[in-house]
This record gives structure tokens, sequence and C-alpha cells, in this order.
């Protein structure tokens, strides 16, 4: 941005406010055109009438102001008790307008909030979004160098609610402003009168005076502000930032609090802690130094507008040309002509902490947006053909990086069989799985499944709550009941905890990694599919139990008519499986690292 030399706004702040306001717009414009548009635009409404009603108060106010001083001064008793009524109802109904106003906007904003926020989780929630935008982070944070957005629970839980207030309230703000300078600019001009003077031998008359002061005044002002404030925009945003950064390491401190614990991790722990908090410190530092240059000049700015109006009018006021009441009065629409054009002064802080949160729901949008085609296998859950088979084609399967794992794979696994996934470790099994279950964002290919399949991961996640709800994730519990819960946790031998059903805890804390394969299991047995993919499902069990659970399971899935393919490395394993799909190094020329083979067992 070049340097201005006139007190005027630059092209480069236009350009600017323009492009905010097309990025405000395309967040704002989805919830006033949606299912709850009439009450969204009704309270809109309202508050923009209760906004106009307040300054037709400011009005009446300013018009009392010189009746009630021109009443002290001429020491006319009788008007002054009747201006003191005046002002009591003048006082009420002032009192019932902010209320209101305050009330409706407050409970606009929740309504916006709520909307947006359900809509946000319904989409990063939605086509597997929360997983891919983690697997994309290659770049980084910054979206600007090909990385997806940080701490999207930050911008779903605090930057939206920041966007809608801060939207509101600046633009409730800009409207008072714009409607109080178009009321009170008449009012000053009339009232300041013209201010002559001499020059070369000419007499010179410039009317309206102090509303050209105060515009001289108010675009100095803004000019300055802007000036001294912009570094505060990229300051709030890498504040936010580093804030998320700092909350989102102490949850993952509490998720994997034993892991800590048994390995003596809490010096290592503490030191990142307090290295993120070292950022967060350092950041508001710099944040409040900007702060700091920005209120040095504001409160010179608003303390000289206090009695600058006093200092134009007082020659007129001395000489007898007004009276007291309409030296306040001057003083009063002044004041509300220069706290309309200092809208953006008296703004700036909040503007900026505007200006970064837009930046960040805007970034966050644009990455749901791009989720919302994922360039993955799309799997047939029922196909019309052979619906209980698993049916891979030409599937190239690569990491986050680029690099290719498979090309050009064809599997397929009929009804029946028992598939052993093998290979060394790193070489892309659990890869594999991701792409035959559909949420790999990095293969491509044809992918068909069979419709009655369950996934065991090899961290099993269970909600914190009921052991019902941990049990039946992610189906309700009440499609089941006591007994069928009970004979599953029986199944995976978890007999303990048959009992527990109604308890609450976090049972990923609570349960050993053996116990949470078995509850995983379990889960299996409950809710009886006819295929199984599981991923080292079994790896925390001592051999024995293993021998009985998986025995369990392939009993379960002959029954069911179905198959199962496993990722496992120990030989115990091997003799529940029919056939074996083994990750071997490709041959050159293919442009892969691993090609599968499949072997009898």
């Amino acid at each position: 941005m070049t340097t201005p030399n006139t007190v005027a706004p630059n092209p480069g702040i236009w350009s600017r406010a323009a492009h905010q306001a097309r990025r405000v717009w395309a967040l704002s414009k989805p919830y006033y055109f949606s299912d709850e548009k009439w009450a969204a635009r009704g309270l809109l409404a309202a508050i923009v009438a209760l906004n106009l009603a307040l300054v037709y108060m400011a009005v009446l106010f300013n018009d009392w102001n010189k009746l009630f001083y021109d009443s002290l001064q001429d020491k006319n008793q009788a008007v002054f008790w009747t201006q003191l009524g005046r002002f009591s109802y003048l006082a009420f109904a002032f009192i019932v307008i902010a209320v209101y106003k305050f009330y409706l906007t407050q409970l606009l904003e929740m309504r916006w909030r709520s909307w947006m926020t359900r809509t946000t989780l319904q989409r990063w929630l939605s086509h597997q979004a929360f997983y891919r935008m983690e697997l994309s982070r290659v770049g980084g944070s910054d979206p600007a160098l090909g990385g997806t957005p940080d701490n999207p629970d930050q911008r779903i839980a605090e930057d939206i609610n920041q966007f809608t207030s801060l939207t509101l309230g600046l633009s409730m703000g800009l409207l008072n402003s714009v409607v109080t300078l178009a009321s009170f600019v008449g009012i000053l001009w009339g009232l300041s009168g013209g201010f002559a003077f001499s020059a070369g031998g000419s007499d010179y008359n410039i009317p309206g005076f102090m509303v050209w002061m105060a515009l001289l005044y108010c675009a100095a002002g803004s000019w300055i502000t802007q000036r001294i404030g912009r570094p505060q925009i990229p300051l709030n945003f890498a504040q936010q930032r580093v804030e998320a950064d700092f909350r989102h390491h102490m949850i993952r401190v509490r998720e994997y609090s034993e892991s800590i614990a048994l390995d003596g991790g809490e010096g290592v722990e503490r030191a990142q802690l307090e290295g993120r908090f070292g950022a967060v410190l350092d950041n508001y530092l710099r944040l409040i130094k900007a702060q700091k240059n920005l209120v040095w000049f504001t409160s010179f700015f608003g303390q000289a507008a206090v009695v600058f109006p006093f200092v134009v009018a007082a020659p007129r006021f001395f000489s007898g040309a007004i009276q007291l009441g309409e030296l306040m009065q001057i003083s009063s629409a002044f004041g509300q002509v220069q706290g309309a054009l200092s809208w953006f002064v008296d703004s700036y802080p909040s503007l900026a902490t505007w200006r970064a949160t837009t930046d960040r729901l805007t970034s966050f949008e644009a990455s749901l947006a791009q989720m919302q085609a994922p360039n993955r296998p799309t799997p047939s859950h029922a196909s019309a053909q052979k619906p209980n088979e698993l049916r891979a084609q030409n599937l190239q399967v690569a990491l986050p990086g680029g690099v290719a794992l498979l090309a050009h794979t064809a599997l397929l696994a009929h009804a029946g069989d028992r598939v052993l996934l093998q290979g060394p470790s790193g070489a892309g099994k659990s890869t594999l799985f991701r792409a035959l279950a559909g949420i790999w964002p990095f293969a491509s290919g044809e992918v068909a499944r069979p419709a009655h399949a369950m996934f065991i991961p090899q961290r099993p996640y269970f909600p914190n709550g009921q052991l019902r709800d941990a049990l039946a994730y992610p189906e309700l519990p009440t499609r089941y009941s006591d007994v069928q819960l009970r004979r599953a946790l029986e199944d995976a031998l978890l007999p303990d905890l048959a009992d527990q059903l109604d308890q609450w805890n976090t049972w990923g804390q609570k349960l050993s990694g053996g116990e949470q394969q078995r509850l995983a299991l379990a889960r299996v047995f409950l809710k009886q599919p006819q295929w199984v993919f599981a991923d080292e499902a079994t790896s925390a069990l001592d051999a024995p139990t293993e021998a009985t659970l998986y025995q369990r399971l392939v009993d379960l899935l002959a029954a069911r008519g179905g198959g199962l393919v496993s990722i496992a490395h120990r030989p115990g394993v091997a003799a529940f499986h029919t056939k074996a799909w083994v990750l071997e190094p490709a041959a050159s020329g293919t442009g892969a690292r691993f090609e599968v083979v499949e072997k009898a067992l």
C-alpha cells in the first residue's frame, strides 16, 4: 500500500474494505436465506428500528439541552421544572429502547451462532471431512501454503461466536453512526454559523464551520488510526492460533495421561506446554504493545474532542451571539457528529479482531468446501450383481506426501473367505484398509464392499458416558436389550463389565489396552455383521484369549455367510484364515513401492 499524502483514505483501504465486505456477506448470507430466514430477518429489522429509535432519542435530547440550559441561564424556574419532567419520560423511553435493543441483539446473535454451529458441524462431520482435514495438513496450518486450517474445534466453538457478535455489533454501530451523522449534521450546520476571516485584502466566510472542522478532525484521526493500528490484524490472527495450540496440547495430555505417566513424560510435556504458553505470551505482548500505541492516540483524540467545540464556539458565546443553551446544543451536536465520524477510530480494535476472525472462518469454509468433492474410491455398500463380496479394481493408493504405495491393484474376496493381510511394518497395510473402507483421500479406483460390514481400527473409539453407549456406538443403545448387551460382553470375555451398563466413565482411559480391544470385539458380537475388517484387533491380548475370540469371530461370520479380512503379525492368527494378501516390493517400472500377492494358507 502506498503512503497517502492527504488525509483522505487511499484506494487500498477501500479495496480491503470491499474485500472484507464480500467475505462477510459470503459467511452471513446462508443464514439469512436459510429455513430460519424470516425469524432472522424479523429480528434484524427490529434491531435496525430500535437503533434508529435511539438516534431519534438523541435528537430529542439535543433539543432538550438548549431549552434546559437556557432556563438555567435565564433563571426560569417554570421552564426548568417542565424540562426536568420532559427529561423523565425521554429517559424512560430511552431505557426501554436500549434494553430491548440489547435483548433482541443478543437473541439474534444466539440464533445465528446456533445455526452456523449446527451447519458447520454437519459439514465438518460429513464425508469424513474432519478426518481428511487432519490428513491434509501437509503444508502446515496455513492454507496459503497448501495446508488445511488449524484447530477446527476453535473455529467452530469460538470464531463463529466472535463472528456473529462482532458482525452484528459493528454493522449496527456503523448504521447508527451513518444515521446519527445524517440527523445531526444539519443541526450542527445551522447552529455553528459561519466563520469570517480576511486574507489578502478580501473577506471570506465559511458556512457551517463546525461541520467542516468535525470532518477534518475525524478524517485525520481515521487515517492516523489506520496507520497505527494496522499491525493488530495479523497479531490478532496469530493470537487465536497460539491460544488454540496451547489448549489443544493440554487436551492431548488428558487423552494420553496414562501413557505419559508410564513413560515419565511429565517433564517433556511441561516443557512443551510452557513453550506453547510462551508463544501465547510472546504474541500477546506484541499485541498489547500495538494496542498501547493505538490507545495513546485514541485517548488523545477522544479527550481533545471534549473541549474542541467549546474552543471553536467560545468567541460567539462571549460576544453574546449565542446563549449557554445554544452553546451546549452545539457541543452536543458536535459530539454526535464527531462520534459518528469517529466510528472507525473507536471501533478499530474490534475491527482488527473481526478481520482476523473472518480470515480464519473463510479459510475454514474454503477447506470444508474442498472436502465436499473428495478424490477417493467410492465404496458400493450393496453391489447389484454380487452383494456379498469384496472387490477392488484399478486401486491406486498413495501416502499424503504423494509417494505411491500401490498401483493398478485388483483384489477379490468371496463370502466364506478369510483373508490375512501381511507385509513388513510400514508397508501400508492399515492404509490399504482405509482405502477399502472408502475414507482414504489419497486413493483412486473402484471399490465395492459388502453391505453388512464392520471395521475394527487399531485404536477403537469409546465415547465418554454410560458403558451401554460405548458398546452400541455409533448406534443408540436403545436398539438392543440389556440381555443382548450383556451377552456381547460375555462373548468378548468381559463378564465383569456386564453389570456396569449404566455406569458413566471415560472408558478409553479406564480400560486397559486388552480390555478396549475386547470391548471393540463385543460390538461385533452385538451387531452380528456379515463381514469384519480387523486391523490388529487382538494385538494386546494373550495367545489363548486371542485364539478364543478369533474362533468365536470366525464362527459368527460363518453363521452369517460372510467373510473376514485381518491385519495381524502373530503366527497363531494365520490358522483362522484361508488365504493371505501379502504386500511385497513391487517390480521396477510400476511406479509403486508395493504390490499385493495372493497366497494360500
